[in-house]
C-alpha cells in the first residue's frame, strides 16, 4: 500500500533538496530567523520553544507560525523536558469507536493518578498534511511530557520519525513495527482473530464474512491474516467476495454487513474487527428479518461494553483495552524520567494476553463436520 506523505510542505522540499547530486545542502533556519519572522526578542522564541509560561496568546501565535513558516525544528531535548515539564500526558486518537477510545482514556487516567500526571486527550487525522505541525503546537503549547498514540497514528512512519528526531518521548499501542526500541503495548492480534475463525469454522461455517478495520491500522492487517491462516490451516477456499473494507465504525458495519448479505450466495457468518461494525451487521440483519444467530452468526473484537448491550450478545475476543493503556503509561512514564536522568531505566514493553468472549451471536450450522471445535 502506497502511504500518502503527511509532511509539511516545507519540510519535504527541504529533505528532496537535500538529496539531489550537486546540490548544496540548505541552511538550516535558527532561533534568529524565527526571531526576526515573528518580530519579536530570540529570548520570547526561547519561552516559547521551551513551553514557558506567561506568553501572550497573540505573541505565542506568531511564534509558532514563524516556526511552522520556516519549518525550524526546535530541539526538544532532555534537558528541556526536564526544565519545563507540566507532568502532563496527551493521548492522539483518531478512532471512530468511542467505546475503545474510553477505554484507552480509562486506563490512562488510572495510570497517570497514580503516577502524578495529568492528561489530555488529543483528536487528530491522520490524513492530514499538517498533522505533524498541529502534534508540535500542541507539545509546544501545553508542556506535554510524552505522547500515547494510539492506532492508526503509532503506525505513521512520518510523524514517528519527528518525534524521534526531536527526543519527544512516545509509546504505541498496538503498532504494526514493534522493532523500533520504542516503548510499547500489545497482543497477539494475528493469533487471536485465527482462534475466532477457527471457532466459526469448528460450529460448521464454511462462508464467513470478514469486515476489515481501517487501512492505516496495522492491527486490522493482522487480524486480516489470522481470518485467513485459519481458513488454509483447515483447506476451506475464502471467497474474496466475503472480504469487505470497514473503517472501524458503527456505519461502515452497516454498509459493509448490507453489501455481504445482498451476495446472491451470502455468508452464513460474519467477523467484523471491531464490535462496533459487529453491531451495524446486527442492526442490517435485524432489519431484513434475519434471525441472529438462526440465520446468521455474527462475531466482533475487542469485547468493548456495546458487545454486552446489544441483541443478541455479542461473541467477540477480549482485548483488555484498559490494561494496555494503562501498561503504556508505565512503560511511557520510566522513559521519561530515565532520559531525564530522574530514574533508572524500566520495562519499555508489555504484551497482553486475549480471551475469546463465546455469547449468543453464534450458532452451529447442522451437520457440523471436518474441523474441532
Amino acid at each position: 500500500m502506497v502511504r500518502r506523505s503527511n509532511l509539511p510542505t516545507a519540510a519535504k522540499a527541504s529533505r528532496l533538496d537535500a538529496g539531489r547530486a550537486g546540490k548544496a545542502k540548505p541552511r538550516a533556519h535558527t532561533i534568529d530567523d524565527v526571531a526576526a519572522r515573528a518580530g519579536v526578542s530570540i529570548k520570547t522564541v526561547s519561552r516559547v520553544v521551551n513551553r514557558e509560561p506567561n506568553v501572550r496568546e497573540e505573541t505565542l501565535q506568531r511564534v509558532l507560525r514563524a516556526i511552522r513558516e520556516l519549518n525550524y525544528r526546535p530541539n526538544f531535548s532532555a534537558r528541556n523536558l526536564a526544565s519545563a515539564r507540566a507532568y502532563l500526558l496527551a493521548v492522539l486518537y483518531d478512532n471512530p469507536s468511542d467505546n475503545y477510545i474510553v477505554g484507552v482514556l480509562e486506563g490512562v487516567q488510572s495510570a497517570c493518578e497514580a503516577a502524578g500526571y495529568g492528561v489530555l486527550l488529543q483528536p487528530c487525522d491522520v490524513t492530514s498534511p499538517r498533522l505533524i505541525d498541529q502534534v508540535y503546537q500542541m507539545v509546544a503549547q501545553r508542556r506535554v511530557s510524552g505522547l500515547v498514540l494510539t492506532p492508526p497514528l503509532c503506525d505513521h512512519v512520518e510523524l514517528l520519525h519527528s518525534l524521534d528526531v526531536d527526543a519527544i518521548d512516545y509509546v504505541s499501542i498496538a503498532p504494526y513495527d514493534e522493532d523500533r526500541g520504542k516503548p510499547f503495548v500489545s497482543l497477539d492480534d494475528r493469533r487471536a482473530s485465527h482462534d475466532l475463525t477457527e471457532y466459526l469454522l469448528g460450529r460448521g461455517h464454511r462462508r464467513i464474512g470478514f469486515i476489515k478495520g481501517h487501512p492505516l491500522h496495522g492491527a486490522a492487517s493482522r487480524r486480516l491474516l489470522g481470518y485467513m491462516d485459519a481458513h488454509h490451516e483447515h483447506g476451506v477456499t475464502v471467497d474474496q467476495r466475503l472480504i469487505a473494507g470497514g473503517m472501524f465504525s458503527f456505519q461502515s458495519g452497516v454498509e459493509c454487513g448490507r453489501r455481504l448479505l445482498h451476495l446472491p450466495e451470502r455468508p452464513t457468518a460474519i467477523f467484523a474487527c471491531n464490535d462496533d461494525m459487529a453491531a451495524g451487521v446486527l442492526h442490517v440483519a435485524h432489519g431484513m428479518g434475519l434471525d441472529v444467530p438462526a440465520d446468521l452468526s455474527v462475531a466482533g473484537y475487542d469485547d468493548t461494553p456495546i458487545a454486552r448491550y446489544v441483541y443478541p450478545s455479542l461473541t467477540t475476543v477480549r482485548q483488555p483495552i484498559r490494561s494496555m493503556a494503562q501498561g503504556a503509561v508505565e512503560c511511557l512514564i520510566p522513559a521519561i524520567r530515565q532520559r531525564s536522568g530522574l530514574a533508572p531505566e524500566g520495562p519499555i514493553t508489555q504484551r497482553f494476553e486475549y480471551e475469546l468472549v463465546i455469547r449468543d451471536s453464534v450458532a452451529a450450522l447442522p451437520m457440523t463436520t471436518g474441523v474441532a471445535q
